[in-house]
């Protein structure tokens, strides 16, 4: 008889949530690790730590990053390691902001930092990146009414949100941060009027794309959450311009007393910390030129960053308030989605993952989500054509901004997407890492199944098949019968035989 499979998840899972969390921030300035315990739903930090590695200081003229900036980093990881033993999978998140994203052989440096660290390490877009600023800031904030600006200056992008509350409205990530710019200005530690004028306009430049529309939709509150801004509002605070507000006329102060200073290293005498010397003008002029850009008044200080953002989104998922389940259901109204088919999709889907998860390795939460939420997008494509859809539909997963998602996830429910029908080709698999593309090519084979045998779309309950699967194989066995009653169905089994053998896979039916 027919059954209707539930789409809870039997991945493995922890059977009690994990007490302890740890979150690492691979910045292009600093590498930053916080480990919290989780008590009652709360979130109290047990350890901070960071260490300036400057990895975007490392990047050559080719963008790739040199052996010395690797071992800096992979320095300071060994370090986080040893805080991370024992601690399980699901509780551990790391990611890599913008030299990462922009250096050529990160593939080769995050390999090594997964070696060293034993978790896997993973790159974020830069507007998820701008998200989880916003998250981790909001949470440090009284939990007041109005619209806050939010500004992180990091050491390759600078991050500007504006949200309510929990939640971010406009997000951006602007391809400027105080090590950049120090690299282009300030190279030699002097600082003059032209090369700080020069700094200002050029990140003035930048903000020029969003300038109207961050202005048209206002806010009550600035904040600064970097520890460029940090050392701004200590500056202005220990000169007694401020007490320790970051305003207009303060900044404009502080810039005639740069010049008046010249020189990096004089700049210990206005209270900055050594190991910020070299970075504190750059940050300055970027945060200068949005105050001018975006005419901002005064601005104040919070201590929540990208770190603390990644610890509440984790806790997030732990406790199944996951941010990409809304990003998936926001798709699939935006593109028009047919969502009882996706569905219908869905549970055939799961059926076939739960009966052959233990023999193709595929049992994780991970490899569960992946082919769920390639079944709700599936179709995705059909709203920009009929012809290819499957490949437009690949398209915009792979380069949206999507909530939630890191940049390899997104490679691979495109993957999936890209892959769900007809020639199953090697450009399928082309942005996949090698060891993956076993596992990506089970859940894309799982996937077309599914569509296959939902091909008819009219909602129909999937039979009671039975599935084996080994090594590039796989076995299906329909009730008695069934094909039978469906000729387009078996045609479309045959045509799939011949697709997937095509990549040396097996396909083998069975059932009348």
């Amino acid at each position: 008889m027919p059954f209707d499979v539930t789409v809870a998840s039997t991945a493995e899972t922890p059977a009690t949530t994990p007490d302890m969390l740890a979150t690492i921030d691979l910045g292009s300035n600093s590498f930053h690790m916080v480990v919290a315990r989780l008590v009652n739903g709360e979130i109290r930090t047990v350890e901070k730590m960071g260490e300036k590695v400057q990895l975007a200081a490392g990047l050559d003229q080719c963008n790739r990053l040199t052996e010395d900036a690797q071992q800096r980093g992979l320095a300071c990881l060994e370090k986080f390691a040893q805080r991370l033993q024992g601690m399980p999978r699901e509780a551990v998140q790391i990611v890599g902001t913008n030299a990462l994203r922009v250096a050529r052989n990160a593939p080769e440096f995050i390999a090594r930092a997964e070696e060293v660290l034993g978790y896997p390490v993973e790159i974020i877009a830069g507007r998820e990146e701008a998200r989880l600023i916003y998250l981790g800031v909001s949470h440090t904030l009284a939990d007041d009414e109005g619209a806050r600006l939010v500004i992180d200056i990091g050491g390759g992008s600078t991050e500007l949100i504006i949200g309510q509350r929990f939640e971010p409205r406009q997000l951006e990530s602007l391809h400027m941060g105080c090590v950049s710019f120090r690299n282009r200005y300030f190279p030699d530690g002097r600082i003059t009027r032209r090369e700080l004028d020069k700094a200002i306009t050029h990140a003035e430049q930048e903000l020029q794309v969003i300038r109207q529309q961050y202005r048209s939709a206002g806010w009550q509150s600035s904040v600064g959450s970097s520890g460029s801004i940090k050392a701004i509002a200590n500056v202005l605070a220990s000169l007694k311009i401020s007490d320790g507000t970051i305003t207009r006329e303060g900044m404009e102060d502080l810039r005639q007393r740069l010049l008046d200073m010249g020189n990096i290293e004089r700049l210990a005498e206005l209270g900055v910390r050594e190991e910020r010397l070299n970075i504190f003008a750059p940050g300055f002029a970027i945060l200068l030129a949005a105050f001018r850009s975006l005419d901002i008044q005064k601005m104040t200080y919070a201590d929540g960053a990208l770190r603390e953002g990644l610890l509440y989104n984790l806790v997030g998922r732990i406790q199944h308030e996951d941010v990409r389940e809304r990003t998936i259901s926001a798709l699939q109204e935006r593109y028009l989605v047919d969502q009882a088919h996706s569905a219908a999709v869905e549970k055939t889907a799961i059926a076939a993952w739960e009966q052959v998860a233990d023999d193709w390795s595929l049992r994780t939460s991970a490899d569960e989500d992946v082919l769920r939420w390639a079944c709700q997008l599936h179709e995705i494509g059909l709203a920009i054509s009929h012809t290819q859809y499957h490949k437009h539909g690949a398209y915009i997963l792979r380069y949206s901004d999507l909530a939630g998602f890191t940049q390899p996830f997104q490679v691979e429910l495109a993957a999936l997407v890209r892959g769900h029908r007809r020639k199953f080709a090697p450009a399928v698999l082309e942005n996949i890492d090698a060891e993956d593309h076993a596992r990506v090519t089970y859940l894309c084979v799982l996937l077309r199944l599914a569509v296959l045998i939902q091909h008819p779309r009219n909602l129909e309950p999937a039979p009671e098949f039975t599935l084996r699967g080994n090594s590039n194989r796989l076995l299906v066995e329909f009730p008695q019968g069934w094909l039978e009653s469906r000729p387009l169905t078996r045609a479309d089994l045959e045509n799939e035989k011949d697709y997937l053998a095509r990549q040396d896979f097996v396909l083998e039916v069975a059932g009348g």
